[in-house]
């Protein structure tokens, strides 16, 4: 359908050795290379549509270029500055993506006269240029849910007090997350019921790896799986929450980083932020099921029988079972590079 050209990024950057504390493990950043509209879509567009266009494009690789995070000190810091960095970001993206989605849509004739270059920022990525705006599609929206998953990281890194000790996440701020977590799993969702069909099997193998169906799908399972974590951290704080609906939660959890871990796990990630992704993912999944064997195993332990007695016993076992491997397990993602605690 469309051309592909693939060559290694010259920009130079290195891979961040230490990204510091992680609440939300967020990927490498794509971020776009500038591109001219107006010679390829000036017989086919209004000269406004065209002007608008570039304008909206311009302004997100000038932002993205110059703000976008490389590493977690620096999301720490953009954020924590009125989140200005971050959210004007989001912000161009949001009023750029109306305008590219009337582009591509009604099989509109224009859809590959353009071409369109990304680059991973942060893992020294080849730069991917396709003649096909469902990529920008797929890559603005990619590039939305990493920046919200970014917010959500931030907002969960517990604070300084000024005693020295690390204070407790406010409810607030966990709401929010999970308002985060939620709207970066409904991009990752859009992304591949919608924007990845219009992609012919052919094509879809020239997609860099970022963008490959089973990996958005471990991103989406992933935002969702820590909704439901933090639902669950609320319901240990809350003397109103019964132990039925923490085992329901910490079992909703297996779900979700079962299916991730089953996507992950189909891809060739060799690189440093991939293995990092799949133990990321191991980590919690290990985490959930230790969780929801805990709770299990405290409800049968409720019963009178020496039966109830005997499999609540053989449940806290595989608790704490699962939770040495989700310690290893997270032992092993913080020593991979780059970095984290």
């Amino acid at each position: 359908m469309g051309c592909f050209v693939s060559t290694p990024n010259d920009s130079g950057g290195k891979n961040p050795k230490n990204v510091g504390e992680v609440m939300v493990f967020v990927p490498g950043l794509r971020i776009p290379k500038p591109v001219d509209f107006v010679l390829p879509l000036n017989d086919g567009l209004s000269k406004n549509l065209v002007e608008r266009l570039s304008a909206l494009r311009t302004r997100i690789v000038v932002m993205a270029g110059q703000k976008a995070p490389r590493s977690a000190k620096s999301r720490r810091t953009a954020t924590q500055h009125g989140g200005s960095t971050l959210a004007d970001l989001q912000q161009a993206l949001e009023d750029y993506l109306p305008v590219l989605l009337g582009l591509v849509y009604n099989g509109n004739k224009l859809q590959h006269k353009l071409q369109f270059s990304w680059v991973n920022q942060e893992d020294d990525a080849e730069e991917t240029t396709m003649s096909n705006s469902w990529y920008e599609v797929l890559s603005v929206l990619h590039l939305m849910a990493m920046l919200t998953l970014s917010q959500a990281n931030f907002l969960l890194l517990s604070k300084a007090s000024t005693d020295g000790y690390q204070s407790k996440v406010s409810e607030e701020c966990r709401r929010t997350s999970i308002d985060l977590l939620l709207k970066a799993a409904g991009y990752l969702d859009f992304a591949v019921k919608h924007a990845l069909p219009q992609f012919s099997p052919e094509d879809r193998k020239d997609l860099p790896l970022d963008l490959a169906e089973e990996v958005l799908e471990a991103l989406c399972l992933q935002a969702l799986g820590q909704v439901v974590d933090i639902q669950l951290g609320m319901a240990i704080d809350s003397i109103q929450a019964t132990m039925a609906v923490k085992r329901r939660l910490a079992c909703e959890m297996v779900k979700y980083w079962h299916q991730a871990q089953e996507n992950i796990v189909k891809l060739p990630l060799a690189n440093q932020w991939g293995e990092k992704h799949k133990l990321l993912v191991k980590w919690k999944h290990n985490e959930a099921k230790a969780a929801a064997y805990y709770y299990h195993g405290l409800i049968l332990d409720e019963g009178n029988t020496e039966r109830f007695h005997m499999m609540a016993v053989a449940a806290l076992q595989a608790a704490d079972q699962f939770l040495k491997e989700s310690k290893k397990a997270c032992e092993s993602f913080n020593i991979t590079p780059p970095l984290s605690r």
